[in-house]
């Protein structure tokens, strides 16, 4: 099983890649909360932004600013749901072996498709791993096999066989 730092590894590169820099981003405290008190997940209401500047101290706009300033940094890649597997449509993790020099293209393109939640990069033959989710599965078939013609790169599907709960929240600032 995969140990979260090839994850943390690939987001610290994807922030470098965004950031166009190998600086740290700085990231002012309300940043820190706000990443650190939300990680895990958003206010269940219909104005879960609302709510949240609320608790920080802030103002909605602010929130959505800050939001967007970090995705743009690469510093997060999406705000939203994420459901229970098979309790919403279908979905697989899956792997596909790249070339190291055509690695970041291919993840590039992989995580265009609106079904990928996320992409990393493991130490492995197999060294570019996704989940794609879809509303069901002749969906996911036709994404997948879009992502072969697209890439040139065979896919390993992985689906799920038994759910594991594995909390990756952990402080991001002490």
């Amino acid at each position: 099983m995969a140990t979260p730092a090839p994850i943390v590894t690939q987001a610290i590169k994807q922030t470098r890649r965004n950031n166009q820099s190998r600086d740290p981003i700085p990231l002012n405290d309300l940043e820190k909360r706000l990443l650190n008190e939300y990680q895990k997940g958003l206010p269940l209401s219909p104005t879960p932004y609302a709510d949240m500047a609320k608790r920080l101290g802030t103002s909605e706009a602010l929130v959505l600013k800050i939001l967007e300033r970090l995705q743009q940094l690469g510093v997060i890649s999406r705000v939203g749901p994420v459901f229970k597997p098979k309790q919403v449509g279908t979905s697989t993790l899956a792997a596909m072996a790249i070339p190291d020099q055509q690695l970041e293209a291919v993840a590039d393109q992989i995580s265009a498709y609106p079904e990928v939640n996320h992409n990393y990069e493991r130490e492995d033959r197999y060294n570019l791993w996704f989940v794609a989710t879809a509303p069901n599965q002749e969906r996911l078939e036709q994404v997948l096999a879009d992502m072969e013609r697209k890439t040139g790169y065979a896919i390993l599907c992985l689906p799920l066989e038994k759910q594991f709960h594995i909390d990756l929240g952990f402080p991001l600032w002490c």
